[in-house]
């Protein structure tokens, strides 16, 4: 199953919308997320690709950041 997120500024606009994709047979399900929502989100998304938020799985190891990333992409010679 697909999912696919779209912005509309118009709220009139964004009913239609809802309306209209409603009215298709292959289509399963319809969400709507208030502005509100929408911006806890995306602050959540946002910390989701910190590196140091994940200091816990290291903890105790001597791991820097450059280390895995010259392990991750070696350079070929």
């Amino acid at each position: 199953m697909e999912h696919i997120v779209v912005q509309v500024e118009d709220k009139a606009k964004a009913q239609m919308l809802r309306e209209f994709l409603a009215a298709l047979d292959f289509v399963h399900s319809i969400d709507t997320l208030q502005p509100e929502d929408a911006l806890a989100d995306a602050a959540e998304l946002e910390g989701a690709d910190d590196f140091f938020a994940l200091a816990g799985l290291w903890a105790g190891r001597d791991i820097q950041l450059d280390d895995l990333r010259r392990q991750a992409w070696p350079r070929r010679s």
